[in-house]
């Protein structure tokens, strides 16, 4: 069953309601190469993002439009917040993760790892401990396009956590080929992380994998938790119920906590990410290639 315009691709009752069918994705902002990274800045009502290879960020103001927010980026991509508002970029120009406080300073949060520099950090979350967990795949270093050509330093693709008060990067996960999105459960006892390996081997990984975490300091596990095609997952999101909202090259994939196929909403472009957001934190802004859509859901985001 399909809806408005064929957008909804109903798998499982359940996702009639998680959407509102009379619902079309509105498209906000356009005229990017690459877009990646939303994130919902309530108090400010605003939305922001990165256009990686035009090595600038953008914000949205609902009703009023776009403007630049920072150029250069030093070619950012994934963002979040931390749980002081505080936000966190991935830069893969610089290889590291940036904080830019509310007045404007920018700090290092991370650069390297056992003295080698990182390869090109990827997307970011926060932990409820205020650890702060990021993907680091090559992806910024293979050309000029994305970052800066450059050669790996420390021998993989890690998924790493960043200590909150000893501020040490350890490696929490080193067998993935190219980790991408990732996003906590609800409790946080779940991590759940893509790896896009397919990129650049038509034989590579294009699967969200998922982990039990412990202490908000080990994972255990690491099953495959859903395989995307058409496509592979790039940026990932988790409602209040714990489904889990993959972006795909047909649009957004959405899975129930057991892994169970709900539906997908389609888009016209390859999704790389997405967000919850609005007043109300029930309306996905979803980067799309050159666009970003908005989409009005009858679910809240969970989390940051």
């Amino acid at each position: 069953m399909t809806g408005p315009q064929g957008v909804y691709d109903v798998q499982h009752p359940h996702f009639r309601d998680l959407t509102i069918p009379t619902v079309v994705p509105v498209k906000i902002a356009d005229g990017m190469v690459w877009a990646e990274g939303p994130v919902w800045f309530s108090e400010h009502d605003c939305l922001i993002w990165s256009d990686i290879p035009s090595d600038r960020m953008w914000r949205y103001f609902p009703g009023l439009g776009t403007a630049v927010f920072r150029a250069p980026s030093n070619f950012a991509n994934g963002n979040t917040r931390d749980w002081n508002g505080s936000l966190l970029t991935c830069e893969q120009g610089g290889r590291r993760v940036t904080r830019t406080r509310p007045d404007g300073t920018i700090e290092v949060v991370a650069d390297r790892f056992e003295g080698h520099r990182l390869n090109s950090p990827n997307d970011v979350v926060v932990a409820p401990d205020q650890g702060i967990w990021f993907t680091d795949p090559p992806y910024g270093i293979l050309s000029d396009h994305e970052g800066h050509r450059g050669d790996p330093e420390y021998g993989g693709c890690h998924v790493f956590r960043v200590d909150p008060m000893s501020k040490r990067v350890e490696a929490m996960a080193t067998d993935f080929v190219k980790p991408n999105g990732l996003a906590f459960s609800p409790d946080a006892r779940r991590l759940y992380v893509a790896d896009s390996g397919r990129t650049h081997d038509p034989a590579g990984p294009h699967h969200v994998r998922v982990f039990s975490v412990d202490g908000f300091k080990r994972l255990s596990g690491g099953e495959i938790f859903a395989e995307i095609a058409p496509g592979v997952p790039d940026g990932l999101r988790v409602d209040i119920e714990g489904n889990v909202w993959i972006s795909a090259g047909d649009g957004i994939h959405t899975y129930a906590p057991d892994g169970t196929l709900l539906g997908k909403v389609h888009l016209p472009a390859t999704v790389s990410n997405l967000c919850f957001g609005g007043s109300r934190h029930n309306r996905l802004f979803v980067t799309a290639t050159d666009a970003v859509w908005a989409i009005a859901v009858n679910i809240k985001g969970a989390m940051r």
